[in-house]
């Protein structure tokens, strides 16, 4: 049984023209609105992972719950495909059960707001916010354990309710939410803050609607959406052949000994629609690396990608939706059964992002990105401090974005634009460690025309002993390059004791003990070159030198010979190139690095882990 909306007033809203102008205002008023909404949050919350980091993603919808404005695309259509009760004017949503909206949210640290907007008896839009919860209980502080082996471990599970009900508060379910959490304080303030964020965009477009009348606002943001489709009709009809390309990357392993797990998509267009197909994708997990991945929401992935690549001048709604068409295979690694466990889905999230850009620059090179996004690394750190008061970190790690056509990839940034770091001294402020090494990687970015980017080293001294838990991928199959550029360096941890010895840690580990004095050396990957690394100015290359981002000897990758003095060898960076591209051959369009089964030769040598064994599907019986 679908959602009953209760309307005061049953009149429908009524399409009027709308000149240029009062469009422009109308858009602008409600991408202030998105502003204010983020400008709420880091205001109001007290997590580091939303209120230093921005983990958290806002959007204002129109009364069918299509996106206008926001960031993560339109996660309402799920909330309405899985809600059966009644929606009315002073009602507000909690959810986080992935399962219960069709994976519009993507695991249950996620908590998201709904507040459905009326005005003059009708819908007239809704306000939403989504952001990461530091800690929903379950068996690890976190309540991300990599080791869960389905969704009942990962921490509390929340249906969609109302928190508000008729403008009533219902404290007790929240009481109820919040007592499941080993950080209460922080996720209550967390709470409040995304309530806050949908009230002030609430706010916002029932001033629009005064201002302007309803049916003009309603008719802006139909327009906005129409606007959109064209756009997007045009652009895929350019960007993409009728003609099926298909492309694959891996999830590197599953934190329990297994891996890689193959993520596959082909592409083809039949007529206006373009089809994307994950058939040949890997069966679900026995672990918790499986990703609900929400047909809407890969939508949105490719339109954003889109849009970023071929024209940033598109305004981002979900008005395009109905030209795409996404097939999921039930079981697989990104449509798993319930009740697979869903927290450490970050991983395929990254990976989709480099398949996108394999998929979408195969007929058009010039628009190729390389591999990077890849991943979002996590660090967590939990523990009882000498004073006996619990103390718990959450934090996301930066790594090197991919070389792209438009120039180098930053060195350490977020897979989200969005987000920030958190500053060095907010965490020696708050939390028993020190900061003694936040620097790049010199070379770990892949050599192209245009440099990938660095990976990062942080060097976390902790102060006082307890657990610690990291979530990291890219630590086996490299982050491959393009038009002949060369793969980024690979990710890697590094635990020296306070005695000095050193081990190398995996990339998902779980409850790992540490003493005072131990320092974690936590390295993420680089991002893939893009273009032939002889074409890059040496002149480039030997400040890049002096800036630490390349050494002496990576610039021989770029055929750059460098002279006592730190000044470029002409002679001999000519000569060395000529012999380079005398030995290489053809420039290939993929550079992926060994393939799978010389990686696992060589894994123990190269990287000091085991080489992941292949996975063990796991068998659902169906319904």
């Amino acid at each position: 049984m679908p959602a009953q909306i209760i309307r005061s007033n049953d009149t429908p809203f009524q399409k009027v023209a709308i000149d240029p102008v009062t469009l422009e205002v109308i858009e602008n008023a409600l991408r202030n609105a998105r502003i204010e909404m983020d400008a709420t949050l880091v205001r109001t919350a007290m997590s580091p992972g939303i209120r230093e980091q921005g983990d958290a993603f806002p959007l204002i919808a129109d009364p069918e719950g299509r996106m206008i404005v926001g960031q993560f695309g339109s996660f309402i259509g799920g909330f309405l495909d899985g809600y059966s009760g009644t929606i009315e004017d002073g009602d507000m949503f909690l959810l986080s059960d992935p399962y219960s909206v069709q994976g519009a949210v993507s695991h249950s640290n996620d908590w998201l707001v709904l507040l459905p907007v009326f005005e003059d008896g009708r819908l007239l839009a809704y306000t939403a916010m989504f952001g990461h919860m530091s800690d929903i209980g379950g068996k690890v502080p976190g309540s991300m354990p990599i080791d869960a082996t389905n969704i009942f471990q990962e921490g509390v599970r929340i249906p969609p309710v109302k928190i508000y009900r008729k403008g009533e508060y219902n404290e007790d379910v929240v009481k109820l939410a919040l007592h499941q959490s080993r950080m209460p304080d922080w996720c209550k303030a967390d709470l409040n803050a995304l309530i806050a964020s949908c009230r002030v965009a609430a706010r916002r477009v029932t001033e629009m609607a005064e201002r302007f009348g309803i049916d003009t606002y309603v008719s802006a943001t139909e327009e906005l959406l129409a606007r959109n489709h064209r756009a997007m009709k045009t652009l895929l009809g350019q960007a993409v052949s009728e003609e099926k390309v298909s492309f694959q990357d891996y999830i590197c392993d599953d934190g329990m000994g297994f891996g890689p797990y193959r993520l596959k998509c082909t592409m083809w267009r039949e007529g206006e629609k373009v089809i994307l197909d994950f058939e040949g994708t890997d069966p679900q997990s026995i672990a918790s690396i499986n990703f609900y991945l929400n047909e809407n929401m890969f939508k949105m992935f490719f339109g954003i990608y889109m849009i970023m690549v071929f024209d940033p001048m598109i305004l981002f709604n979900d008005g395009f939706y109905d030209l795409i068409e996404v097939r999921i295979p039930e079981g697989s690694l990104l449509k798993p059964k319930f009740p697979a466990a869903l927290s450490g889905r970050t991983h395929a999230l990254g990976r989709i992002f480099d398949i996108l850009g394999g998929l979408l620059g195969q007929k058009t090179p010039e628009f190729l990105n390389a591999a990077g996004f890849s991943s979002s690394p996590h660090l967590f750190y939990a523990g009882t401090d000498s004073k006996g008061d619990w103390f718990q970190l959450f934090q996301i790690g930066f790594g090197g974005i991919p070389g792209r056509p438009m120039g180098d990839g930053p060195d350490g940034h977020s897979l989200w634009p969005g987000f920030t770091n958190v500053p060095n001294e907010f965490l020696e402020r708050y939390f028993p460690l020190v900061i003694e090494r936040y620097e790049t990687v010199a070379d770990s970015g892949g050599a192209g025309l245009h440099r990938g980017g660095n990976g990062i080293v942080m060097s976390y001294r902790f102060l006082e002993p307890g657990v610690i838990a990291i979530h990291d991928d890219r630590w086996f199959v490299p982050p491959w390059g393009v038009n002949g550029g060369r793969p980024g360096a690979r990710a890697r941890k590094i635990l020296e004791k306070a005695d000095g010895t050193k081990s190398v840690v995996g990339n998902k580990v779980e409850d790992v003990a540490v003493e005072a004095n131990d320092i974690l050396h936590f390295i993420t990957w680089g991002g893939g070159g893009w273009g032939d690394p002889l074409e890059r100015d040496p002149a480039l290359v030997a400040k890049e030198i002096k800036q630490g981002l390349v050494t002496a000897d990576g610039a021989r990758a770029y055929g750059v010979v460098i002279s006592d003095a730190g000044e470029v060898d002409d002679l001999a960076t000519a000569n060395l190139r000529e012999e380079m591209r005398q030995s290489r051959g053809a420039v290939p369009l993929f550079d992926y690095g060994p393939d799978i089964e010389a990686l696992r030769a060589g894994c123990e040598a190269e990287t000091g882990l085991s080489a992941p064994v292949q996975p063990e599907w796991q068998h659902v019986k169906t319904a």
